[in-house]
């Protein structure tokens, strides 16, 4: 049996409202059309679910709110999103005698209102109706930006996986843009009008997977409240990106390969059986070839997600591409925050492209975004990068040798320094050695392939 979601969604929905049975009935009626849902009892905790959420990468496209709440009414939680850079539209929902309040609020920045008592003929055509706003956006949000020659072959590669559907394997280091990389698969391919649904597969807690992709029903395990659809039905129709899918817990990659063999999946607790029609992109900024061999990551699922490899390069071998990467950065930031864009002059273009930017596109955005912040002129120079420079962890300038000054000491997440740390190593154990990768293999105990693999993660070979 398969669900018609004509109109899944590409982000979340938060429900904000105080009475129970109006989250409940509102969630299963989003959730069966496709969407993912949150929820919330009143604008306070609205406000704390989005921001846990947009810690852990996640943010919403819509929400719907009740006008009248305790502790802080939709109109509280409309002037608090109103307020922050990045806010979803907002539809509020309202007795009859508060319709000219909620009039108020479409002027002063509300989507729309809905009037109380809800109908799904009233609500599914709003919440349409921004899914439709949000697909013009996103082709525009998503734009792969850069002209060298490493960014025209990975838009070239793009252009002729996105016409199958065959499942693709997305692998690149932390930052360099994997997940933009899937949305314009998506967005180029004949699943365009259906759902984009992204999963964090590191997010999720290891006794929670399966009830996050195959979804539950009702009572099936405390704390199920109501049958959930998971996010294979979800994505019905059109494409799941399974983000950082190296993280995946052994037990769910057997019971996700049996969903992407059958195309079907059974929800925790049932007996249903649900037919999906979907395409699968997987991501991994781990070496998956050598999980396989250490027996932490099925063979099996490997090859079936590994149809279509895509490697995305990182930003030191397509260093050219950093000024539009910057001036598309600064833009962005500008009409988010509603400023005149700031400008890099010519000694802070130099200084930019003679980084190594371990944590790449999304460094160098950070990079940029903390100028911006800081900055007291239009123009940011050297010596604002260099201050923001100071004060984070160390952006590599290689030398002539191709040793680095990195101190990983000074990363800010154990990921950076992991990643600094492993870069520092590879990179002395091959000093010591001439460059000689067969030695320097065999004094490591690694097999060559292996090492070869680590030596292109972090631009060391020749």
């Amino acid at each position: 049996m398969k669900n018609d979601k004509s109109g899944a969604a590409e982000h979340h929905i938060l429900v904000v409202d105080d009475d129970a049975d109006i989250r409940v009935a509102l969630e299963m009626l989003l959730q069966y059309e496709g969407f993912d849902v949150w929820t919330a009892k009143n604008g306070r905790e609205a406000l704390a679910r989005l921001d846990a959420e947009a810690k852990a990468g996640e943010r919403a496209s819509l929400v719907i709110s009740d006008v009248k709440m305790p502790e802080l009414d939709g109109l509280g939680l409309l002037d608090a999103l109103l307020a922050k850079p990045e806010r979803p539209p907002v539809v509020l929902v309202s007795g009859h005698a508060d319709v000219p309040m909620a009039v108020e609020a479409v002027r002063k920045g509300a989507f729309d209102f809905l009037e109380k008592p809800l109908d799904q003929n009233r609500v599914l055509p709003r919440v349409r109706a921004e899914n439709r706003s949000l697909k013009a956006r996103l082709g525009e949000r998503y734009r792969l930006i850069g002209e060298s020659k490493a960014m025209v072959e990975l838009k070239s590669s793009i252009e002729r996986a996105a016409r199958a559907d065959a499942p693709v394997l997305i692998t690149g280091e932390n930052g360099t843009g994997k997940e933009v990389v899937a949305r314009n698969l998506h967005l180029s391919g004949p699943r365009v009008t259906g759902p984009f649904i992204a999963v964090n597969c590191a997010a999720i807690p290891a006794e929670l997977i399966e009830s996050e992709l195959f979804g539950h029903v009702q009572g099936s395990f405390t704390g199920a409240h109501a049958d959930r659809i998971g996010h294979f039905e979800a994505a019905d129709g059109g494409t799941l990106f399974l983000d950082e899918v190296g993280d995946m817990p052994l037990a769910a990659q057997a019971k996700v390969l049996r969903a992407l063999e059958t195309r079907e999946i059974t929800p925790v607790g049932s007996t249903r059986t649900v037919e999906v029609d979907i395409r699968v992109i997987a991501a991994t900024n781990a070496d998956l070839a050598a999980a396989v061999e250490a027996k932490a990551f099925r063979m099996d699922l490997f090859y079936r997600l590994n149809v279509v490899p895509i490697r995305v390069p990182a930003l030191r071998e397509h260093p050219t591409d950093i000024p539009d990467l910057a001036d598309a950065f600064l833009s962005d930031m500008a009409a988010r925050w509603g400023r005149a864009p700031s400008a890099l002059d010519k000694d802070a273009v130099a200084l930019l492209a003679s980084l190594d930017f371990p944590g790449n596109v999304r460094q160098l955005r950070n990079l940029l975004e903390g100028a911006v912040v800081l900055g007291d002129s239009a123009t940011i120079t050297a010596a604002d990068l260099e201050g923001i420079l100071a004060g984070g962890p160390a952006l590599a300038t290689p030398t002539a040798s191709g040793s680095s000054a990195a101190d990983p000491f000074r990363a800010s997440t154990f990921e950076e320094f992991k990643n600094e740390s492993e870069a520092l190593f590879f990179r002395r154990k091959l000093d010591a050695n001439d460059g000689n990768i067969k030695r320097t293999a065999e004094e490591l105990g690694m097999q060559r392939s292996h090492l070869y693999k680590k030596l292109d993660r972090y631009g060391l070979r020749g």
